[in-house]
């Protein structure tokens, strides 16, 4: 069997561009063109409306997302039940998570991984983790990396990896601000300090409770996507910062950052991984998930 086809399909369906679908598939754009409107032919329907300006699913394609997803998935699945019949699992595991997950957390699992699975690939997506249980539950991702919510979807799995605290952070150097950041000793004190904050996210919604239980509303000088650009913003002298610690450790501006001795301290983050509860039946997930200790 030949699913290729329902990769590249399924590249394009994700990136919505033909140049990034290509390259992530390494075939040319030519190629990749020519195998979608082969899709296209044997389904009798297109899959994607074109034009110079955007690629867009058609109807039609977002139907056949949740079908080429499925039928990828049972395919890995079937092959490698085959293989581990042989006694060697091989094939493909996605993974999203945050550039600092990847610093942080992944190279014991692959050095672990490497050494009991030689032939399991992982595909790796990075991005703001706030996205990574989504990614999961949405199927785009067999596996996330990303912060334990209050209420855990049922449908969700999830093993933890780490703790890390949840800090309020400030430029260490302040020598050149107009108006250095000491930590407030009282709530009208909060309220004239400008904030760098998460757009959204457990982060934020931490943040929020933490703001409304001192009754103050918080000046917010930006709203960021990204723990990794809070940071550097904060190291500029911008504003007072909250962050999961683990960001900060990694952090090439580590050196120019504080971390303000706030009282009550904000909740902190359980990391871990997560997955769909039935995704692991299948071999290549169970050995994964059995690696994380």
């Amino acid at each position: 069997m030949d699913i290729k086809h329902l990769k590249h399909f399924l590249a394009l369906a994700e990136q919505l561009h033909f140049g990034k679908a290509s390259a992530t598939c390494h075939i040319s754009l030519s190629a990749l063109s020519r195998n979608i409107r082969q899709l296209e032919q044997q389904l009798g329907a297109p899959l994607f409306n074109r034009d110079n300006r955007s690629v867009q699913l058609t109807p039609e394609g977002q139907t056949f997302v949740s079908y080429a997803r499925s039928a990828v998935s049972e395919w890995h699945m079937i092959r490698n039940q085959v293989q581990d019949a042989h006694g060697q699992l091989q094939g493909e595991v996605s993974l999203y998570c945050s550039v600092t997950a990847v610093y942080s957390l992944l190279f014991d699992l692959f050095q672990r991984l490497r050494e009991d699975h030689p032939n399991i690939e992982i595909k790796l997506h990075t991005g703001d983790s706030d996205q990574g249980i989504a990614h999961v539950i949405s199927g785009e991702e067999d596996l996330a990396i990303a912060a334990r919510p209050k209420n855990l979807p049922r449908e969700l799995a999830f093993k933890p990896m780490t703790i890390s605290p949840l800090v309020f952070i400030a430029a260490k150097d302040q020598s050149t601000l107009e108006q250095p950041f000491v930590v407030p000793v009282n709530p009208k004190d909060w309220s004239q300090m400008p904030m760098i904050l998460a757009e959204g996210g457990l982060s934020r919604q931490r943040t929020d409770a933490w703001f409304r239980s001192i009754d103050v509303a918080p000046k917010i000088y930006a709203q960021v996507a990204g723990n990794e650009a809070i940071v550097i913003m904060v190291s500029l002298g911008l504003g007072i910062g909250v962050v999961p610690k683990i960001v900060l450790d990694n952090s090439p501006t580590i050196n120019r950052i504080q971390i303000l001795d706030v009282k009550p301290a904000l909740e902190a983050y359980d990391v871990g991984l997560f997955a769909l509860k039935k995704n692991l039946k299948k071999p290549l997930l169970s050995a994964l998930w059995q690696l994380v200790s």
